[in-house]
């Protein structure tokens, strides 16, 4: 019965509420706002006349109730609808019209590049792209398979493992490619490089595609197959540098023990004395010179085992006053020629540094061999030692000729001295402080250099105590030969390349009905 009622409000709605101009259907909420009011509607035809019977007399209580019933009804309908109606033509409004497919893909022409369209399988569905017309002087047709086939055969694994890795669900993907040029021409190369950005896309269609963005580098690559080709050079020409040193140091040095040697003999006059005191002055500066060339290919050799990562540091712990001292002992009289004052100051407690004693005293040495060169007459160089936390820290400071702010960067690198008049007047090869940043460097310690110009200059060397820092040489990577069997065992291979066993082997020497079938390894 209900739903009989529902039905006939339903009919009586639609033919009263079709738009015969517009073509369109009676919506489901207009209908269902009718209902609502219907039903409304006759709850109140049944209650309102009643209640209004008990202010006013039945015979105007009655059509005057059901007049009010009326109206209110059909005040509710219309407004109601008109309502639902406006909602819906503004929606309609605001709803956003349909895009063409064709003006979608014409955003891609403000992309710089050639800009492709693919498929899930990579098969090309549309070609755009800021610079498209560059990219189709030299490629042929894309569509389809072509941007595929125009990828170097050994590059196309890396197009189609970035393409599986976006159907499986990768935000976006990059890779650079060889693109072959099919036809030359001048100066072109056969093949350019192209970088690809993919990202994938969803279709209206619910489908996937993925849009990828073509720009050429090829420039870019031909920097940086430069830039690894002169770091290649740079690299074969300093380790042909660090074998020259080598060289040249080991083969200068035999000639210098027989020349310091026969100095030596003929300073003391072991084979007869010298007749004058200008002979015995040129011995002694053939004397002096063979050392100090000696000391220069020392320390180049040093220098060429750091730099090769071949310095091996022997660590044991020893006195840290006995080193200072000893460096005091032997630059005390290079000093009192130069008219210099050299003092040490030793922390009271200092106990033993673990660390290669040769390469500590080396940079001691070279240190205050450094001062005493750079500070004038009446001048002071000072070396302090002292613990630091868990490092012993050596400061050697003077009063010399000091070194410009500008200057202090080049400080440590080999063969380079500080340019002025006065640094001139004095020998050396620039090799000094860059021995010691590489054996200060090999204790995992520091060294720091402060210097005004005109006042001096202080050098702080800090070394682990315990040798925590110190890094061992770089070993060859050479496999050790496998154990030999003395005497050689005998080796038979028998059909099928199967070797035999010992007592197989005895057989068969001795004469087996198989032996001919053996061959001997």
């Amino acid at each position: 019965m209900g739903r009989r009622v529902g039905e006939r409000v339903d009919g009586i709605a639609q033919a009263w509420l079709a738009r015969p101009t517009t073509g369109t259907s009676v919506s489901k909420a207009e209908l269902r706002l009718v209902r609502i009011v219907a039903l409304c509607m006759a709850i109140a035809l049944a209650i309102l006349p009643a209640f209004l019977s008990l202010l006013l007399p039945a015979s105007i209580a009655l059509p005057a109730g059901t007049a009010l019933v009326l109206a209110a009804s059909l005040v509710c309908a219309v407004g109601g609808i008109a309502l639902l109606r406006g909602c819906a033509r503004e929606m309609a409004d605001q709803a956003p019209a349909p895009r063409d497919p064709e003006d979608e893909l014409a955003l891609y022409d403000r992309f710089a590049g050639l800009v492709t369209v693919h498929d899930r399988s990579g098969q090309v569905l549309a070609v755009r792209g800021r610079d498209k017309a560059q990219f189709s002087d030299w490629m042929r047709p894309l569509a389809g398979r072509g941007f595929v086939d125009h990828i170097h055969v050994s590059d196309r694994i890396l197009f189609l493992r970035a393409l599986d890795s976006l159907r499986q669900g990768a935000g976006e993907q990059a890779v650079e490619l060889r693109f072959e040029r099919p036809t030359l021409s001048g100066e072109q190369t056969q093949f350019v490089y192209l970088r690809c950005d993919m990202t994938p896309h969803e279709t209206p269609d619910g489908e996937m595609a993925v849009i990828v963005q073509t720009r050429d580098i090829s420039a870019e690559v031909a920097l940086r197959q430069d830039a690894a080709e002169k770091a290649a050079q740079a690299e074969s020409a300093n380790e042909a540098k660090r074998r020259f040193l080598a060289a040249v140091s080991h083969e200068l040095r035999t000639p210098l023990n027989a020349i310091l040697g026969f100095s030596d003999v003929l300073a003391g006059e072991y084979f007869g004395r010298l007749e004058n005191d200008r002979q015995r002055e040129y011995v002694g500066l053939i004397h002096q010179s063979g050392s100090h060339l000696l000391s220069v290919v020392n320390t180049m050799l040093d220098m060429s085992k750091i730099e090769a990562g071949r310095y091996e540091v022997v660590a044991d712990p020893f006195e840290v006053r006995g080193v200072v001292k000893a460096c005091e002992a032997m630059l005390k009289l290079q000093a009192e020629n130069k008219g210099v004052q050299l003092t040490s100051r030793i922390a009271r407690g200092l106990g033993e540094l673990h660390a290669d004693r040769r390469a500590v005293q080396q940079i001691l040495i070279n240190l205050v061999g450094n001062a005493i060169k750079f500070t004038g007459r009446g001048g002071l160089v000072t070396i302090d030692a002292e613990t630091d936390g868990a490092n012993i820290k050596f400061v050697v400071s003077d009063t010399g000729i000091g070194i410009a702010p500008e200057k202090l960067a080049l400080l440590g690198q080999p063969f380079m001295q500080i340019e002025s008049a006065y640094a001139r007047n004095y020998e050396g090869t620039g090799l000094g402080l860059a021995l010691v940043k590489g054996l200060v460097a090999l204790h995992g310690g520091s060294l720091l250099v402060e210097s005004r110009l005109g006042e001096g200059t202080v050098m702080t060397v800090s070394l682990p105590i315990d040798g925590s820092g110190i890094s061992s040489p770089a070993e060859p990577d050479v496999a050790l030969p496998a154990p030999v069997e003395f005497p050689p065992r005998l080796t038979v291979r028998v059909d099928g390349g199967r070797t035999a066993a010992p007592d197989e082997v005895a057989l068969r020497q001795g004469g087996s009905a198989h032996g001919p079938h053996a061959k001997s390894a």
